[in-house]
């Protein structure tokens, strides 16, 4: 799959497509962190290869025979309930322990509305400057962001403020 030669790499030929060898995310991070994103939406079978890979720190590339030794931290998040996931058998018990080493719990944005005003205005100065604009927030705009729950807790609000700044005229955000 896309997802295994990504994370753990491929030989040339190990797939149409494959015309080179190339190291995977693994590999790419030896020695260093690597960030897995949304690790509670992997399929099965890849769970299987992440937790081989975590337990014996290396990695087989898709079309390879030898496995090759990997120093990797793994920190993974997701958005999904995992312990819910492990009762219901979608998400490995041993994969969730490996994994589960050192837990942060970030509540939702809507738990944490003090927030909402630094990240709103992170993400306005950071739109504004890719659009090449120079903006702040109205009083009124403010507020709006501020009060709205944001299911998709950080990302909406990013899309939110990008949508903002690219139908804003200067000075402000109304």
């Amino acid at each position: 799959s896309i997802a295994e030669s990504e994370l753990f790499g491929h030989e040339k030929g190990a797939f149409t497509g494959a015309n080179t060898r190339k190291d995977g995310l693994f590999r790419a991070a030896n020695g260093g962190t690597l960030f897995l994103d949304e690790v509670g939406e992997l399929p099965t079978p890849l769970q299987v290869k992440l937790l081989r890979v975590l337990q014996e720190r290396k990695v087989r590339p898709v079309g390879g025979t030898q496995e090759l030794e990997v120093d990797v931290r793994v920190v993974a998040a997701t958005n999904r309930d995992v312990e819910g996931a492990v009762r219901d058998g979608s998400f490995r018990q041993d994969l969730f322990y490996r994994l589960n080493v050192i837990r942060v719990t970030l509540p939702p944005l809507r738990e944490r509305r003090e927030d909402i005003p630094t990240l709103a205005a992170h993400f306005l100065q950071k739109h504004s400057a890719l659009e090449g604009k120079r903006l702040s927030f109205s009083a009124e705009a403010l507020r709006y962001i501020s009060e709205q729950d944001y299911p998709g807790n950080v990302r909406e609000l990013e899309n939110l403020v990008e949508r903002a700044v690219a139908l804003a005229s200067e000075p402000y955000v109304v």
